[in-house]
């Protein structure tokens, strides 16, 4: 390249380009890294001009007073970093850069190659952390439907809270003491729920639409292996308890999925904690959807009157035999029944000649997602004291919100199938031996696995394990 040579052929300034209509001349600003490092290097200080088709201003801050004057508008070139790179200003002041060919791409990018020896730091990306979220919340466009599923099982797993809450809002006023002390006494020293009269029970209630609602909701179902004669009475056994039954309150505490056609002339009670019925206003809710005690005296009364003959035939009772125990083991895609020590309902089932009908809840585990217990075994011993200490335990679950689909206390929408196995027959006794309850126990055991065996692939699909009989 020679120095006394002109650098552009074409116009330079941009009002004769465009008499000549010439596109605006652009140039590239990747030299300003090279000569950057250059007058680092040298300690002197250079300028560094780029065009946009007009009159462009320097980048930086301070002039250099010791440039040499160009001659005949054109300064030699410099070689940096393999790059040739020259500078130019003409009479008009127009500055002008060129830099050697492959520096740039075609689309004034740095090359492949001059990529290569660079290393580009980027900081965090902005909003990548909603990107990952795991929190999703519920579109606006639900359907009505939907809504009030959602807003009946929501209710319903707020009954205690709420109702304890109005409780209380009403014994702020004073207006109400005289009739909430008496009411208050009542409800310590009665014995609606272990009575076994049912005197409260309201089918009404029990068959109202909002229920189908509420069912609805997971969905759950109701499956029948066996009819059952109204002639006799049962114990039905409901597995698992998961965290708070709802296959179990809305297969045999609603008629919502339909027990009284699947089982006709049977009256089932479904049983809860004696604790419960101690609870004002939420006492009148459980009574009036038929629920009773799990108390033994309860169970007694239940299977022993009523019915067409007074004796109690024509009822049964379903009981969650794993209790507040069985809760802890709660994983979803797994099924842990507490079974192998539980014979009371076995000893009640001989003594009052009721039949013991094991009752499989497909689903019911995964309904919420809980703290596993092999992850945090101290948190697990501690659950297990404070279930010995007040006689039922805390689970640390979680599943789904009213507006979010993944943090909350509702439960997922996951399918629930309630499948009622074959009854087994027992001979009554007042005293039975411990060689035939051990027997009953192990027919019931074997019922419960043929259930599983027989439905796990249609109903348990992504299921992890087996199922599994514990303590």
């Amino acid at each position: 390249m020679v120095a006394s040579a002109p650098l552009n052929a074409e116009p330079s300034l941009a009002a004769e380009r465009q008499q000549n209509h010439l596109p605006r001349k652009t140039y590239a600003n990747a030299a300003e890294d090279g000569l950057s490092q250059e007058t680092m290097s040298n300690g002197t200080e250079s300028t560094l001009f780029t065009g946009n088709g007009e009159d462009s201003a320097p980048r930086s801050p301070r002039r250099n007073l010791h440039k040499k004057p160009a001659v005949n508008g054109h300064v030699k070139h410099k070689k940096i970093s393999s790059v040739v790179i020259e500078r130019f200003q003409d009479k008009e002041g127009e500055h002008l850069v060129s830099i050697a060919p492959g520096w740039e791409s075609e689309r004034g990018k740095p090359s492949a190659a001059r990529r290569q020896n660079s290393e580009l730091l980027s900081g965090r990306k902005a909003g990548a952390r909603w990107e990952k979220s795991h929190l999703h919340f519920a579109p606006l466009s639900v359907p009505l439907k939907r809504r009030l599923q959602t807003l009946l099982v929501l209710a319903h797993t707020l009954s205690v809270a709420g109702l304890l809450a109005v409780f209380f809002f009403l014994c702020s006023i004073p207006l109400f003491w005289p009739i909430l002390l008496p009411y208050v006494i009542y409800v310590l020293f009665s014995d609606a729920g272990s009575s076994g009269a049912l005197r409260w029970r309201s089918n009404f209630l029990r068959s109202l639409p909002l229920w189908s609602l509420f069912a609805s909701y997971f969905p759950a179902r109701l499956h029948r292996s066996e009819r059952l004669a109204p002639t006799r009475k049962y114990i039905f056994g409901y597995h698992p308890h998961g965290i708070i039954s709802h296959g179990a309150f809305a297969a045999f505490g609603t008629e919502a999925l339909g027990f009284s056609q699947l089982f006709p002339g049977i009256t089932n009670t479904l049983l809860t904690l004696d604790s419960n019925f101690r609870v004002p206003f939420y006492r009148e809710y459980i009574l009036l959807m038929g629920l009773a005690s799990v108390s033994k005296q309860s169970c007694l009364n239940l299977l022993s009157r009523g019915g067409p003959n007074g004796e109690g035939m024509g009822r049964a009772i379903t009981i969650v035999v794993g209790g507040a125990r069985e809760s802890l083991d709660a994983q979803p895609h797994s099924l842990k029944l507490v079974l192998k020590r539980r014979k009371g309902f076995v000893k009640l089932a001989i003594s009052t000649g009721a039949d013991l009908v094991p009752v499989l809840a497909f689903g019911e585990n995964e309904l919420y997602d809980q703290l596993d217990v092999v992850e945090h075994p101290f948190v697990h011993k501690a659950q297990l004291v404070v279930k010995k200490i007040l006689g039922f335990t805390v689970p640390l679950f979680h599943a789904r919100g009213v507006f979010n689909y993944d943090y909350g206390l509702m439960p997922y929408r996951r399918p629930v199938n309630v499948v009622v196995g074959r009854p087994i027959k027992v001979q009554q006794s007042s005293k039975p031996a411990g060689s035939y309850i051990d027997e009953i126990h192990g027919l019931y055991v074997r019922e419960l696995e043929r259930i599983w065996e027989e439905w796990k692939d249609e109903f348990a699909t992504e299921r992890t394990s087996d199922l599994k009989i514990v303590e």
